[in-house]
């Protein structure tokens, strides 16, 4: 089956000021590359998809947490929740289509209508808690995908991946100590957020890496740390937190991976989920900040998905 690509317009109305480096461009350079490759047509695209459901939200975020967002929502300008993360008057609208094309990704590959999915979406998720906004984050979407997989239906055993550069810390902190849940990360350290080193819960697989760490060095910590707990725990779904700002190219932090690399990671993932979740892969975009390495990773990561 062909793999689904979800992205909505309303993702590009957040920004969150000149220079910030996470910038609407960023969509535009997927998408840049993704027609120069001639990749957008062997894809199944969704923009027909609604924002998030209340229920699938508050399964993440409580009520009070919501309502102290939209408390801070500003009317024009800026509102600035941190150093690193502002919200403008669409932010929500933007974070309510994020989240709610993980949640259409995940009933797609649940119905068979795609095996798996990428979601070219923003603002990203992987650093915002249950009750915290941070690292560019408002909703973790990453974890509405999967307490939407679990609650609605009905699996017990999904794995998330992430690949980011900076540590997943909020989705660390949504699911530690779930069983139902295996988190396999790997980030540079020291680096914001600058935690998930220290006796992290049983069910998260947490590699951290000191700067210039090559691809081949993840690549073998890979396959001798979460490639072993993902046979284990045998997932019915894998999700993919994608970020994509490991890369060499990119100036946030000082990794040393490239597009090879994240072919590799993406076909590890694809089969483990082959063997174990009948092929399906939810994966959604989170970092990535240098524009050209982004939109040829993304290329890399989505032919991987597919296997072309």
């Amino acid at each position: 089956m062909e793999t689904l690509y979800i992205t909505h317009p309303a993702c590009k109305l957040h920004e969150m000021g000149p220079g910030h480096p996470e910038c609407p461009e960023r969509l535009d350079a997927i998408s840049d590359q993704l027609l120069s490759s001639g990749l957008l047509s062997y894809l199944k695209e969704n923009q027909d998809f609604l924002p998030v459901d209340a229920q699938s939200l508050s399964r993440v975020h409580p009520e009070q947490y919501q309502t102290q967002l939209h408390g801070w929502s500003p009317d024009s300008g800026y509102h600035e929740i941190d150093g690193d993360t502002v919200m403008n008057p669409h932010t929500l609208h933007a974070a309510s289509y994020a989240a709610g094309a993980v949640v259409s990704a995940v009933d797609a590959v649940m119905a068979k209508e795609a095996t798996t999915a990428f979601c070219a979406v923003r603002p990203p998720g992987h650093h915002a808690s249950r009750e915290q906004a941070m690292g560019f984050c408002f909703y973790n979407n990453i974890a509405v995908a999967a307490l939407h997989a679990i609650e609605k239906h009905g699996l017990t055993r999904v794995a998330i991946i992430d690949f980011d550069v900076h540590h997943g810390n909020g989705t660390e902190a949504i699911f530690a100590h779930d069983s139902r849940v295996l988190m396999c990360s790997f980030f540079q350290y020291p680096l914001f957020p600058d935690c998930g080193v220290h006796n992290p819960a049983p069910n998260m697989v947490n590699i951290p890496v000191p700067a210039y760490t090559s691809g081949a060095a993840v690549r073998q910590l890979v396959t001798e740390h979460w490639l072993p707990r993902l046979v284990e725990h045998q997932p019915e779904l894998v999700l993919i937190s994608a970020g994509f700002d490991a890369h060499r190219e990119d100036d946030l932090a000082q990794m040393g991976l490239v597009e090879a690399d994240y072919a590799w990671l993406t076909e590890q993932i694809v089969a483990v989920a082959d063997q174990y979740a009948q092929g399906r892969v939810v994966s959604s975009l989170e970092g990535g900040y240098n524009l050209s390495a982004l939109g040829r990773s993304v290329v890399t990561h989505i032919k991987a998905l597919s296997k072309l």
